[in-house]
Order: C-alpha cells, then structure tokens, then sequence
C-alpha cells in the first residue's frame, strides 16, 4: 500500500480512531528510536568494558549466592 492510500484511509475513519492510529504510530516510532539509542550506545561502551576490569569488578560475583541478614 502506497503514502497516499494510507493517509486516505485514515481520513475516512471517525476522529477517535485516527487519534488511536496516530497516538499507535507516534508510540512505534519513539520504541524504535530508543532501541536505536540504546545499540548505539552498547557499541560505544562495549570496548570500554571489555578490557577496563574497573567497570565489571562487581560481575565476578554475579554467581555467588547472596543472603539478607535480618
């Protein structure tokens, strides 16, 4: 489906579903760029952590059991 078969249809459909249609797609495009930030920054960060032990010190005792002293 083409730009402007789209935007046809959406014209045709009442006020509150064209709202819902927008406030859906304004929602898939902020998701998408978030995810887009987010690899964007693994990727600059992910030198620094695999090779400055200073930045994963604590990973070592990831697998070590905890308890909460009460």
């Amino acid at each position: 489906m083409k730009t402007e078969e789209i935007l046809s249809e959406i014209k045709r459909l009442p006020v509150k579903k064209r709202i819902y249609v927008i406030e859906k797609a304004i929602h898939s495009i902020r998701e998408q760029e978030e995810k887009e930030q987010m690899s964007k920054a693994v990727d600059s960060l992910y030198f620094d952590y695999k090779n400055d032990k200073e930045l994963n010190a604590f990973t070592d005792i990831d697998f070590e059991d905890f308890y909460e002293t009460k």
